[in-house]
């Protein structure tokens, strides 16, 4: 099998919101939206040691890190996502800013309907949208 890269998400539940957390989140947002696996730790059931999840087309891989590292999600590093129309991009807009906040909010940019949002778990999403 030839290599391959993923996006690999690193929780730390003792900071913040947990892996479980955040799947379960994201995956009910997008019709794609799904779990493909889970390992959980034998000590704790609710701890992630490895998870695979896809959500709008993209396979991405988590876990929840025992030690707490200094380090967190940057918004320099983001999902970029090609919403089908405004209606989505504006629901997709509105549940993710829900906790967290917008960097770009939405308007047109000289490149289509556009917003940068961090959501509640630190994570940032590009929201684009076909121009009407």
């Amino acid at each position: 099998m030839p290599a391959r890269a993923l996006p690999f998400l690193t929780f730390q539940p003792p900071r913040g919101p947990s892996a479980s957390e955040a799947m379960e989140f994201w995956t009910s947002l997008f019709d794609d939206g799904e779990v493909v696996s889970v390992t959980h730790r034998p000590d704790d059931p609710t701890a992630v040691v490895l998870a695979e999840f896809v959500v709008a087309g993209q396979r991405l891989r988590c876990s929840d890190s025992p030690p707490v590292h200094q380090w967190d999600f940057s918004p320099a590093v983001s999902l970029w996502v090609d919403c089908e129309s405004g209606d989505e991009q504006k629901r997709l807009l509105a549940a993710l800013a829900t906790g967290g906040r917008e960097f770009m909010p939405l308007d047109d940019y000289g490149f289509g309907p556009f917003a940068w949002v961090e959501d509640r778990f630190g994570v940032s999403w590009q929201l684009a949208a076909p121009a009407a």
